[in-house]
């Protein structure tokens, strides 16, 4: 579908500009109900980022099996056993961290995140890019969770990854790390993003190219002359 963009593309795009959290505002239940700490974040966004990774793979590959007819329930097929997967995985291995995250790791089986990657990409394109595509986004989801998480942390708890800050220790506000909290970091953190973002200066308004040039500057050659004519009345 897109073989013209170069690999890099597929890869950095869902990091910064299109990042799913930061500006396509999608995968907001786990942003906002598990970021309370850095590390749950950062666990919640790798869990995501295998399956979104794996779950590409597979539906690439399965794309020209799969009918049409069936399609989306096969894509959730797919992406509930990677999902299965992973929950095994940290149950095994990361018990404190499943614990923390909860309800939230099963369901990434319904994260709009993966499921519009598998229909709108990995869908339409070859193996290579799908994975590309959902490490991508994966990571730009960390990346998104992780700072939501470190500044929740670090203001509503008064430390990071259990390490107290000084003063913050003491007298944390509260607010940050309740579902309000939430709602205000990540509205501030995309404010800032789309501040710094259209810092470029608007480009500067030109007639080259416009197919009513011609016209235009007759019309203001026109005016200019009936100006000239009424002056010379008066």
């Amino acid at each position: 579908m897109n073989d013209k963009r170069p690999l890099s593309y597929e890869l950095t795009k869902g990091i910064i500009k299109e990042n799913p959290v930061f500006v396509t505002l999608l995968g907001m239940c786990p942003t906002l109900a598990v970021t309370t700490l850095a590390k749950n974040g950062i666990g919640m966004g790798l869990a995501t980022t295998f399956v979104l990774v794996c779950s590409n793979i597979v539906i690439s590959l399965l794309k020209r099996v799969i009918p049409d007819s069936v399609r989306l329930p096969s894509f959730i097929v797919i992406i509930a056993g990677f999902v299965t997967l992973i929950e095994f995985l940290m149950k095994g291995y990361l018990p404190e961290l499943y614990d923390s995250l909860g309800i939230f790791l099963s369901l990434i089986t319904v994260n709009c995140i993966i499921l519009g990657r598998a229909e709108v990409f990995a869908s339409k394109n070859n193996v290579l890019r799908s994975a590309l595509d959902g490490l991508g986004m994966g990571l730009g989801f960390t990346l998104a969770l992780f700072l939501m998480g470190a500044v929740r942390e670090i203001i509503g708890s008064g430390c990071f990854w259990g390490i107290k800050i000084g003063d913050l220790s003491a007298k944390p506000m509260l607010i940050f790390i309740m579902p309000a909290g939430g709602f205000f970091t990540l509205g501030i953190i995309i404010a800032v993003i789309n501040k710094i973002a259209n810092r470029k200066p608007p480009a500067e308004i030109s007639c080259e190219g416009c197919p009513s040039a011609a016209l235009c500057k007759k019309s203001t050659a026109e005016k200019a002359s009936c100006n000239t004519e009424e002056a010379a009345k008066i």
